[in-house]
């Protein structure tokens, strides 16, 4: 029985001949494609800038950051991902910046030296406060920084530095890898054990204030939980609170605590099971203390702890824990209208989230560094990133 051609038929079957055209047009195209080169960087490859915003619920104002291995320029950047301000820094790369209460920016950088410190990768080494156009105020170099700098309210200095222990402390330090005694640095061979001491300067350098780590803790309750034998507690985080007291963050002993200036003694602390090789405790206005929990099983979370209860009250963690993970680095911001801002700083990604878990703005550092490594070895990490308003990037532009 043959089958009556009618104008549809062949209607059809030229769209299948012309469709059948464009598929293999479309092959030829995807082959081509395919001969390209591919960015060897799985980071980069994800896509990087601005990955998503929220304009009616992400908190207004602009973003800084420096990457870790960047050439010492510290990014302002506003919701929409562009640079609106950059400030060329010496001693390139530098550890982190931000603003001031008076507008200007401090800045911590690298100079590699022969201490302790100086080999590790976070070392710091030198502080310094620049005004809008990078002019630079006062410079301040001390050798055993490493993490952390911050400019005090009375307008000295607070860095975290570290010295060596003594043989007979570091043998009554528990836990780490390589035995009871000292330790192995990151870049070199067998050294005495680090440990983190606290000081006070001038910006001319003079000392007025320090407190030593091994001279208050007990190396019994004080037990290297992460990190082998080269550092005993790695410091890595300071914040001074209204009454001038002092917050502190131990990475490798997974602690948190508050530090009284006037006697050196420690006035609360905070520890396992609640935190986890965390970094950058920041005090908030309602007395609790927000912290980046960054975890030791693939996935890390955002904490507000109210201290005198140690109660966590507030936490954010991805519904799929490991879609949020830094290894090491990162820090939060609670920003004004209530949003939290977070940095997942292994991977140079930074979002903001509400109250209720939901992200708003995303952003993903584009440089990549060092220049001189090959593409799969470059990172885009940023230890540290902070959101001003316009009224503060105003009074900013006002210290030029």
């Amino acid at each position: 029985m043959k089958t009556k051609s009618t104008r549809r038929v062949f209607a059809q079957a030229g769209l299948g001949a012309m469709g059948a055209a464009a598929f293999l047009s479309g092959r030829r195209a995807e082959a081509q494609s395919a001969n390209q080169p591919v960015d060897q960087n799985p980071i980069r490859r994800r896509g990087t800038g601005l990955r998503a915003i929220n304009r009616a619920k992400a908190s207004p104002g602009f973003t800084l950051f420096s990457p870790l291995e960047g050439d010492g320029t510290v990014y302002l950047i506003d919701l929409d991902g562009k640079v609106a301000h950059t400030w060329k820094m010496a001693y390139p790369p530098g550890l982190y910046g931000y603003l001031t209460d008076k507008g200007t920016l401090f800045y911590n950088g690298k100079i590699d030296g022969d201490t302790i410190q100086g080999k590790m990768p976070f070392h710091g080494g030198v502080a310094m406060e620049a005004n809008w156009s990078g002019k630079v105020l006062w410079e301040l170099r001390w050798p055993d920084q490493h993490h952390d700098g911050r400019l005090l309210k009375n307008g000295n200095i607070l860095l975290m530095c570290s010295a060596p222990l003594d043989d007979e402390v570091a043998r009554k330090v528990k836990g780490g890898g390589g035995g009871e005694g000292g330790g192995r640095g990151g870049r070199g061979g067998p050294q005495k054990m680090a440990g983190d001491y606290l000081v006070e300067l001038t910006t001319k350098g003079q000392k007025v204030w320090e407190w030593r780590s091994w001279e208050h803790f007990d190396p019994a309750q004080e037990v290297i939980v992460d990190g082998g034998r080269a550092e005993w507690s790695h410091g890595n985080g300071l914040a001074e609170l209204p009454d001038g007291n002092i917050v502190v963050s131990f990475r490798n002993i997974c602690k948190v605590m508050q530090i009284d200036r006037k006697s050196g003694e420690i006035m609360w602390k905070l520890g396992p099971p609640m935190l986890s090789v965390q970094h950058a405790p920041t005090p908030l206005a309602n007395g609790n203390v927000l912290i980046f929990d960054n975890g030791l099983h693939g996935n890390s979370r955002v904490i507000e702890v109210q201290p005198s209860t140690q109660e966590i009250v507030w936490k954010f963690q991805e519904p799929v824990p490991t879609g949020f993970f830094s290894p090491r680095i990162g820090n939060a911001q609670r920003l004004p209208n209530g949003n939290t801002l977070i940095n997942e700083g292994v991977f140079g990604r930074f979002f903001e989230v509400t109250s209720a878990g939901e992200t708003v703005w995303e952003y993903v550092n584009p440089h990549f560094g060092f220049a001189k490594d090959p593409a799969e070895k470059q990172q885009n990490d940023v230890f540290r990133v902070y959101r001003y308003t316009a009224d503060e990037i105003d009074r900013a532009r006002r210290t030029a």
